[in-house]
């Protein structure tokens, strides 16, 4: 395969890595003369893909929109994305450096400052993409990377979301989605997950930098993920007595089997390892090692804040350049010159019809991002034109409603849906209140993705009696019934979830038979549940 070309322009030279889902290479952009790395996904080979991966590419589609909103130093990025045949592709900067796992493997025991400030660069890189949000939902250390300079980089962001959109889905093989030995509970049990999932696996990751070992392994996959439910951890300190009780009292927090026991969100954990951080100008002495910062020291971002890097006048050692690709997918619209505001009008103001016909145009062609944009922008205009209350600027809204959550923006998205729910509520009449009920579904949805679970189980079980009265809304009601089975096992609560599914099984067959696609996913997370209860 070495020599074929992607998309005309990218040359693929040497395979540095290769899993389940696809292949990584280094590559070669003939267009602008660079090395790149190039990660080739395969929709055949995944779960859930035995229509011929078009789902997947559906979803690929958007989690490389979503994706490419976050901007950080510490992830990735990705110059280009989209198919090649069978393949989808990500084309990303080359980068030396070594992943985490093999850095682990030449420092062991690891210097726990090294530790402390891997942790702290990762919940800079966690907090940006969970105010998206964007769940990692495999973060470990194959899919981080230490550079020369001792910054820290997360791989894979959004490949595991396009993997799993549902997170209750298994392999063909009948193994779980992700990695079992960093998975948390509620991940483990197919529940919701949210910003919680990744800073368990965060804590996962401490502590087999701390301790050499993950705190939970076994000889099988469901074995694995059994200890994570029901056995503690055995405390670092125990393995490695010069840990500071403070980073193993985050640890121990982190690795909770309850989300709501966990450090509120990435930030918090950064605020408890800030004191046990290096301070810029301390002396170098005082840390492990002592003397001069060398190549991939974590602690140096700390110590030596943009301090340039590397010398290449000094000997750079070694080390086998590992530029696994990451992760951040880009945004997998038709390439081309991005959509400008619409052009003033005769009387100096934005064309709302011309807008209106933009955002159609781009709406087919995928260009979601693009869209919201636009309608955005000309949403005062329209306003100011035809009145805050009329029948175009309302269509406008609830336009601007549904493109910011097909654009991932939930955040966005939850304040128009909550302003139009107030504004039907206010009227009179069956499609009125068809409205209100529409929009809060959607709002429930947004809440869900936001994290906020007890929030969208409130708000799904207040729905489910009007959609169930509606024999024209049974999928929607079946719908809430599953995601609410979903968010009660991301909640812990495993009964009542059960209990849920078991019911929604019974009613789902007897409307569409055994063989149709909800009842199957139910029985397949039922008995996934029923075996990781065993």
């Amino acid at each position: 395969m070495n020599g074929r070309v992607i998309a005309d322009r990218y040359e693929l030279a040497t395979v540095i890595g290769q899993g389940g889902m696809g292949q990584v290479w280094t590559g070669y952009d003939r267009r602008l003369d660079r090395r790149v790395a190039v990660k080739l996904l395969r929709p055949d080979r995944m779960a859930g893909t035995e229509d011929g991966g078009d789902e997947l590419r559906r979803r690929f589609v958007r989690e490389c929109r979503v994706t490419a909103q976050v901007d950080h130093h510490g992830l990735v990025t990705v110059h280009d994305a989209g198919s090649d045949g069978d393949d989808l592709y990500l084309v990303m900067q080359y980068v030396e450096g070594a992943d985490l796992a093999d850095h682990l493997a030449e420092h062991e025991p690891y210097p726990w400052p090294w530790a402390a400030s891997v942790a702290a660069q990762l919940c800079s890189v966690l907090s940006a993409v969970h105010a998206v949000p964007i769940i990692h939902r495999d973060l470990k250390p194959r899919n981080v990377m230490v550079r020369p300079d001792g910054s820290v980089l997360v791989l894979d962001l959004g490949v595991a979301s396009v993997m799993d959109a549902d997170t209750t889905r298994l392999t063909r093989t009948g193994s779980p989605i992700g990695s079992p030995a960093y998975m948390a509970p509620e991940q483990a049990m197919g529940g919701a997950v949210g910003p919680y999932t990744d800073l368990y696996a965060l804590g996962v990751l401490m502590y087999e930098l701390l301790s050499g070992e993950v705190p939970f392994a076994g000889s099988t996959a469901l074995g694995v993920l059994h200890r994570h439910l029901y056995e503690p951890p055995i405390p670092v300190r125990r393995i490695r007595p010069e840990v500071p009780p403070a980073l193993e009292e985050l640890v121990l927090r982190l690795l909770a089997k309850d989300p709501q026991d966990r450090p509120a969100d990435a930030q918090e954990a950064y605020r408890a390892l800030a004191p046990l951080l290096p301070t810029p100008g301390q002396a170098l002495a005082d840390h492990h090692g002592g003397g001069a910062i060398g190549p991939m020291n974590p602690t140096r971002p700390f110590l030596l804040p943009h301090a340039p890097w590397p010398d290449r006048s000094a000997t750079v050692p070694a080390a086998v350049p590992v530029p696994t690709p990451a992760a951040t997918p880009v945004a997998g619209v038709p390439v081309g010159a991005p959509a400008g505001p619409p052009a003033p009008a005769a009387g100096g103001g934005p064309d709302v019809a011309e807008a209106v016909e933009e955002v159609k145009r781009l709406l087919d062609q995928g260009g979601i991002t693009q869209a919201v944009d636009i309608l955005g922008a000309i949403l005062p205009a329209a306003a100011a034109e035809h009145g805050e209350r009329s029948g175009i600027v309302r269509s406008l809204r609830k336009q601007y409603a549904a493109t910011l959550m097909d654009d991932g923006q939930y955040r966005r998205a939850l304040p128009e849906l909550r302003a139009l729910v107030d504004e039907y509520a206010a009227e009179s009449g069956p499609h009125a209140a068809r409205q209100v009920l529409r929009f809060r579904y959607d709002a429930a949805q947004c809440l869900e993705q936001l994290g906020e679970a007890a929030g969208a189980l409130d708000e799904y079980r207040a729905l489910l009696p009007h959609f169930q009265l509606d024999p024209d809304d049974l999928a929607t009601a079946f719908e809430i019934r599953r995601r609410t089975g979903h968010l009660l096992l991301s909640l812990g609560d495993r009964h009542a979830a059960h209990e849920t599914l078991v019911a929604l099984l019974f009613d789902a067959e007897r409307v569409h038979g055994p063989h149709h696609p909800l009842p199957v996913e139910v029985r397949h997370t039922l008995r996934w549940l029923g075996e990781v209860r065993a």
